[in-house]
């Protein structure tokens, strides 16, 4: 059995609004929804060609200095003179270090420093009386940070105390 339900006028008047407000709530939702998925298309595509332009910088400086090696190795073919060889390699090598500070890269110095596991991979322990034990007496390779973000571990060799005879 249903009940049977009477609204006056006005309140009729009064739920047409409502749902007509609700409706156009409803339309600027969708708007805005669709509005901010194309945000978020168009800051992923403008990421996406900054990272392409700043590659491209740091590239086009990279060729510069492959050019001078290209030019050094072409130099030393005809040369027996392997002193200036070996200065025409250093300043490219200096021309490497200098971009790669320029960029915010930073070499991690540690012989002769305690071990530090957060930025160093230890490959083999010494025996050594020379150093204090846990101390970083050889780099088998570089580490590097770009700014706070370590992006190589440094590979060391590290002290510890002679096993006594």
């Amino acid at each position: 059995m249903e009940a049977e339900v009477t609204i006056t006028a006005r309140e009729y008047q009064q739920l047409s609004e409502c749902s007509k407000e609700k409706q156009e709530y409803l339309d600027k939702l969708l708007r805005l929804h669709a509005e901010f998925e194309n945000f978020k298309k168009r800051a992923l595509k403008e990421k996406a060609q900054f990272l392409k332009l700043a590659n491209e910088e740091l590239i086009s400086r990279l060729i510069d200095i492959l050019d001078n090696f290209e030019r050094a190795f072409e130099h030393a073919n005809n040369m027996s003179d392997f002193k200036s060889l070996h200065q025409g390699v250093e300043m490219i090598l200096k021309q490497i270090h200098q971009l790669l500070e320029k960029e915010g890269v930073k070499k991690i110095d540690c012989v002769g420093k305690p071990f530090d596991a957060s930025c160093q991979e230890a490959i083999a322990h010494i025996e050594t009386d020379k150093y204090a034990e846990n101390t970083v007496v050889e780099e088998a390779q570089k580490g590097y940070y770009l700014g706070e973000r370590l992006i190589r571990p440094a590979v060391v060799k590290v002290s510890t105390k002679p096993k006594k005879k």
